[in-house]
C-alpha cells in the first residue's frame, strides 16, 4: 500500500516567504508548545475555505490568535522587504476591537504597503499557495514603490 507523501514535501515549504511566516508562528509561541509542529501544522489555520467561512458569523470579534496571526503575515513581509532592499522595513496593524483597521509597512518616511482590514475575523486564505500569492503581490508593489522612491525610502 502506497501511502501520501508528507505535506512538507510540497516544494512551497521551502519559499522565503512560507520559512518566514514559520519563523513568526514560532516567535509567537512563547512557551514552546508548538516546538514540535511542523511548518504545516503551524501555518494550517491560514487556510481557511469558503466552507470554513461560511461556518464563521458575518459579523464578529476577531481573538487574539486571530489578532497574532494578522500581524505575523505583515511581520513576515516586512521582513521580506528588508531582505530585498536592505532597508528597515516597520510593520504597524492597527485593529479595533471589533476587527477593522489598517496594515502599513513602512521604509524610512515611504509608506510601501497601505492595506485596509474588514472582518479580521474571518483572515485566512483558500490555502497556503493563495497566501504566498497574495503575499508576493504586497511584496513587489512594495519594492517597486521603494525602487521609485528610493531618497524617501531611505530617510
Amino acid at each position: 500500500m502506497r501511502s501520501n507523501p508528507p505535506l512538507t514535501a510540497d516544494p512551497i515549504f521551502e519559499t522565503d516567504f512560507i520559512k518566514e511566516m514559520t519563523r513568526q508562528m514560532r516567535a509567537l509561541d512563547s512557551y514552546g508548545i508548538n516546538d514540535n509542529k511542523s511548518a504545516a501544522a503551524l501555518l494550517a489555520a491560514y487556510v481557511l475555505t469558503k466552507e470554513d467561512r461560511s461556518k464563521l458569523p458575518i459579523v464578529g470579534d476577531p481573538d487574539e490568535e486571530t489578532l497574532a496571526r494578522v500581524k505575523a503575515f505583515y511581520n513576515a513581509i516586512a521582513v521580506l522587504i528588508e531582505k530585498e532592499c536592505r532597508l528597515m522595513a516597520v510593520p504597524l496593524v492597527h485593529l479595533s476591537h471589533e476587527g477593522f483597521g489598517r496594515a502599513l509597512v513602512t521604509v524610512g518616511k515611504l509608506v510601501v504597503v497601505d492595506r485596509t482590514l474588514r472582518d479580521v475575523h474571518r483572515f485566512g486564505f483558500d490555502s497556503l499557495s493563495k497566501m504566498k500569492t497574495e503575499a508576493d503581490k504586497l511584496l513587489s508593489v512594495a519594492i517597486e514603490i521603494i525602487g521609485t522612491y528610493p531618497e524617501v525610502a531611505g530617510l
